[in-house]
């Protein structure tokens, strides 16, 4: 009587040809190398950075528009002073509490928004304000 195939239990060490070789990365040249994040900063913003430092005390020279040494000492001493990361480019929470966030003022709607109140309840027409029970779902 011959024995079933599936009732040996043979194991046969493989030769892994990968499980000897190593896989290194090829040295990147350094035109493949790119770099991410702002690189620098406009000579307008800086002025700006450096009006609001100046403001603050932490900058003793005048606002000439160069990211020089004592500038980048500056912000980062504020972004300390404020338990903020300090990095070489500014961080946006210490261009918010400068003054300095974004600014929306040529945003497509800024110059017909309005953050007023809505109008009282009284002058929406009667269909409309039926229409907005209607479409909440909530019975009157």
């Amino acid at each position: 009587m011959a024995t079933p195939a599936f009732a040996t239990r043979t194991h046969k060490a493989t030769k892994n040809a990968h499980a000897r070789t190593s896989h290194r990365a090829a040295p990147k040249s350094p035109k493949s190398h790119k770099v991410h994040g702002q690189q620098s900063i406009e000579p307008g913003r800086v002025t700006e950075i450096q009006q609001a430092l100046i403001r603050e005390h932490y900058l003793n020279k005048g606002a000439d528009g160069q990211w020089d040494a004592t500038t980048l000492a500056a912000m980062q001493k504020y972004q300390a002073d404020h338990g903020w990361q300090t990095k070489v480019m500014p961080d946006s929470r210490a261009l918010k509490k400068l003054g300095l966030g974004p600014d929306y003022s040529n945003a497509i709607n800024a110059k017909t928004a309005t953050f007023a109140d809505p109008p009282p309840i009284s002058t929406i027409p009667p269909a409309q304000a039926a229409g907005f029970v209607q479409g909440s779902g909530v019975n009157q």
